[in-house]
């Protein structure tokens, strides 16, 4: 007759078998619905705001797959939201844009340079001497990732009908004085169709009065990427009037010391009747368009 312990240790190792084996069909299943839910159709396109606290780190992915990724964010929280919304297991990115050397901006692309392959390098050119900014420097260099200087009408061919333009700088910004970085934030404008979004770094009202200015009714936009995470500094309603935004959307840390959004900026959006999405709140937002319509989908 068997031993009632042995009996019993047979049924515990029964049992664990079982919940091993459940274990291994739910982790299937979990991996079959996060490959469904990461890859974007064909004949779409992704845009998603990542969640990556008091900064800015933007995700696009083309109707034909193309991958763009503007900005860092401060640290290397990206590392952990750009798997979420990229294909599964995939560490390339065919650009990387820098907006500006603020850390908020690029602290996040130090660890990413280092573990992902970027075929180009997109910046402003503004010299910048502080650990952060060097470090990237140390990334980034000409034997590693090919670099190119943002400029005004350089137009990014994302394949499958969708563009990125920038629009700004339009001039030399690589002698700006300390402090001022902000003033030659890239600004560019992503379309696919009827679909559009409208990044604009930390640029300022003056640089928004020159855009608008500029470019007018190019500037009209479905999204605005609210400038500086909603600071008082930007979002003028010159600017707003001339995106004519159906949305904004605002990268921003929750309890941040700077207190962004400003009451300001927010009024400017509420007072021209933009429905307002905000990462601390909301967490990584994701949007898809097919070219006609868009949805966010998170």
């Amino acid at each position: 007759m068997m031993p009632a312990p042995f009996l019993a240790r047979l049924k515990a190792g029964r049992r664990a078998a079982g919940f091993a084996v459940l274990a291994l069909l739910l982790g299937a299943a979990l991996l079959i619905w996060f490959v469904v839910i990461t890859k974007t159709p064909r004949g779409v396109l992704t845009l998603a705001v990542l969640d990556v606290g008091q900064g800015d780190a933007l995700y696009i992915e083309s109707p034909t797959g193309t991958r763009v990724l503007i900005d860092g964010g401060p640290g290397a929280t990206v590392l952990r939201e750009l798997p979420r919304v990229m294909p599964f297991l995939s560490r390339s990115l065919d650009a990387v844009i820098e907006s500006h050397p603020d850390a908020d901006h690029i602290g996040g692309l130090v660890p990413l340079l280092a573990r992902y392959t970027v075929g180009a390098f997109i910046e402003p050119g503004i010299a910048k001497d502080d650990p952060t900014a060097l470090a990237l420097e140390r990334e980034v260099t000409d034997e590693k990732i090919p670099r190119y200087l943002a400029a005004k009408d350089m137009t990014l061919d994302l394949g499958g009908g969708a563009a990125l333009r920038i629009f700004y700088p339009d001039h030399d910004v690589s002698r700006l004085r300390p402090n001022f970085d902000n003033e030659g934030s890239v600004v560019a404008r992503l379309s696919y169709g009827g679909f559009s979004a409208l990044f604009t770094g930390d640029a300022p009202q003056d640089v928004e009065d020159k855009l608008e200015a500029g470019e007018g009714g190019a500037l009209r936009s479905t999204i605005l990427k609210v400038g500086h995470h909603g600071s008082r500094l930007s979002t003028s309603a010159r600017f707003v009037a001339a995106v004519r935004p159906s949305l904004a959307v605002i990268s921003v840390g929750a309890d941040n010391r700077y207190g962004h959004p400003s009451p300001e900026a927010l009024k400017v959006l509420e007072d021209a009747g933009v429905p307002v999405l905000r990462t601390d709140l909301e967490g990584t937002l994701i949007f898809r368009s097919d070219g006609e319509n868009f949805s966010r989908v998170r």
